[in-house]
């Protein structure tokens, strides 16, 4: 029986490389990978022995998986970025530039160095993780009132898709979904500080999200191989290559959970 994973889509790029580079180390070992179960959806559905392991970011409940005789394993946090279209040549963008874009008070890339051409700004809806994040890590954005022209993107998946493929983008993504992107988007500085795995790891760059693994207490002996793999030196290389930094063990995150 193949290995099924399926979960956040959020999480999806990294541990969709690390499925690849797994399958790639052993070609005997099946792995049926997808993404896009909702929260509860992927819970219930590793508890129920529909899928083996279930992808998730914040809000998991340690208590909750206790009861269900389910175990949580945090594997890596990536950075949550502002990202733009490869064809926008900007690179840095400060707090206040970033709350101008959103509020409408800058609509041409002009404003900020560039040639002239339109902002065409898009977010996540705010009860999902980036969103959460990015609205913790840039305290003018709590309180603004978003200009109509910004457009909300439910999934984090569709987000990657509209900056890779929409001039003048700009948007809130991870650094896995921008690795991920074969150099179609482009993550800026946030006031000065790069989305580094070193400012990431030291917590220079704050604005971070989890990716975690959920599995049964007794798993088979195709999750422990996936789990050996993902802890082994080549799994953290894997890891690093794709916008992370790998994390041992540790409180799980409590930002509320979405894709």
């Amino acid at each position: 029986m193949p290995l099924r994973i399926d979960g956040s889509p959020g999480v999806a790029p990294l541990v969709g490389a690390l499925a690849e580079a797994y399958r790639a180390k052993y070609p005997g070992a099946p792995v049926q990978f997808a993404s896009g179960m909702g929260s509860s959806a992927r819970i219930k559905a590793v508890q129920d022995g529909q899928i083996d392991v279930a992808m998730a970011s914040h809000g998991v409940d340690s208590a909750d998986l206790a009861q269900r005789a389910l175990t949580a394993r945090p594997i890596a946090k990536t950075a949550v970025v502002f990202a733009v279209n490869a064809g926008v040549p900007i690179t840095a963008l400060t707090h206040e530039q970033v709350c101008g874009v959103y509020s409408g008070r800058i609509t041409n890339w002009q404003a900020l160095g560039a040639p002239s051409a339109p902002v065409r700004p898009a977010f996540r809806p705010p009860s999902e993780v980036d969103a959460e994040v990015a609205l913790q890590g840039v305290p003018c954005l709590a309180a603004l009132r978003f200009a109509d022209a910004v457009r909300v993107i439910e999934r984090p998946d569709d987000m990657a898709r509209v900056l890779a493929d929409s001039a003048g983008t700009i948007g809130v993504t991870s650094e896995a979904m921008v690795a991920a992107s074969g150099g179609r988007i482009r993550s800026v500085t946030l006031n000065g500080v790069a989305s580094t795995p070193e400012n990431v790891a030291s917590g220079a760059y704050p604005m971070t999200r989890g990716a975690i693994l959920v599995f049964r207490n007794a798993p088979g002996p195709a999750v422990e191989r996936f789990l050996s793999f993902v802890a082994s030196d080549e799994g953290q290389r894997v890891i690093r290559e794709n916008g992370a930094v790998p994390t041992t063990g540790g409180a799980l995150p409590s930002i509320p959970s979405g894709p």
